[in-house]
């Protein structure tokens, strides 16, 4: 292969000190270390690629893309949590979002699917996957998401418990003595699906498992598509109206049950139920399905997750290199 002209990371946190996608140098290199705590799961591997690919690449300019990005401008209302103003201005703590590189490639594919503006268009984004968000997006910006200070609140994942009642993590600690070790990787590693389930994370097991009377995975199904539709209809709630319901990420591209479980209890929302069923070769050669029959309904969209092109293309435009194929 040619020598690489630029090489793009997906950084999931920038934290509060950098605001938009950029060159990794020493300084940029030392505030991501210091907000690796707020996505273990995520951040602190990615440095290790970054040191890696940065020693084997040394003359190439490397790229920080973050997928909080695309939330940067999230009004006050939204971002800003009901803590004392002291949490809020000395620890920084808000809500960012995430998925925000998915969300761009999705809202751009949306936008040509429906052949209108990207300006123009109030949607909800849903990404499906072993993360799992939502985003309300209003005239081509994002104005909500399930998403906070760190990826583990919001909805239901495949193994992070999404949200929860914060007094129920202090009776833990109280109560029964959890150190603050033992809830974070139970809350990251051991709950969600699995912790539902109690077998499996994935929701592809957990349909065939339901289908052989596994209660088990029926009722983390259960819990997992209620969560989907409390975040879709929570994110509606900061629109004006709704022009698509956007799936997205493993889950939403490939799992036709959950779409067709999430969607026909929204009728609310002027989503319907009956979905098209593509084949997920389709999908992914074609970009995008949009798989809604009722011409009176909110139309339903699958998009193939784009987030390495969308890094790809973030990356070309902070080192100044002109656009590929998209």
């Amino acid at each position: 292969m040619p020598a690489p002209a630029a090489v793009g990371h997906r950084i999931v946190h920038s934290g509060r000190h950098l605001t938009g996608h950029t060159l990794i140098d020493a300084r940029v290199r030392a505030l991501l270390a210091e907000v690796a705590d707020l996505a273990p799961l995520h951040v602190t591997p990615a440095l290790q690629v970054v040191d890696a690919a940065r020693e084997i690449l040394p003359g190439v300019p490397h790229v920080a893309c973050f997928d909080t990005v695309f939330h940067k401008d999230l009004p006050a209302e939204a971002r800003t949590y009901a803590v004392p103003e002291r949490w809020r201005a000395e620890y920084g703590l808000r809500r960012y979002g995430f998925h925000g590189l998915s969300y761009s490639w999705a809202l751009r594919s949306t936008a040509g699917a429906l052949r209108r503006p990207v300006d123009d268009l109030q949607v909800v984004l849903v990404h499906l996957g072993g993360g799992c968000s939502a985003c309300a997006v209003r005239d081509g910006r994002s104005v909500d998401t399930t998403m906070g200070l760190t990826p583990l609140e919001g909805l239901v994942m495949s193994r992070r418990s999404g949200s929860l009642d914060p007094g129920a993590l202090l009776w833990l600690q109280r109560r029964h003595g959890l150190s603050t070790d033992e809830l974070d990787d139970a809350l990251h590693r051991h709950s969600g699906l699995l912790g539902l389930s109690g077998t499996s994370g994935d929701t592809r097991d957990l349909v065939r498992a339901r289908a052989e009377g596994d209660a088990g995975a029926a009722l983390a199904l259960a819990a997992f598509t209620l969560s989907c539709r409390r975040g879709i209809a929570s994110m509606a709630a900061s629109l004006g109206r709704l022009d698509a319901l956007v799936f997205t990420g493993e889950i939403g591209e490939d799992q036709p049950e959950v779409r067709e479980e999430i969607c026909s209890a929204l009728t609310v929302l002027g989503v319907r139920g009956g979905l098209l069923v593509p084949e997920l070769e389709e999908v992914m050669r074609e970009g995008l399905r949009r798989i809604d029959q009722s011409a009176s309904g909110v139309p339903v969209l699958v998009v193939a997750t784009g987030e390495t092109q969308q890094i790809a293309a973030e990356t070309r435009r902070v080192v100044g290199l002109a656009d590929g194929p998209r």
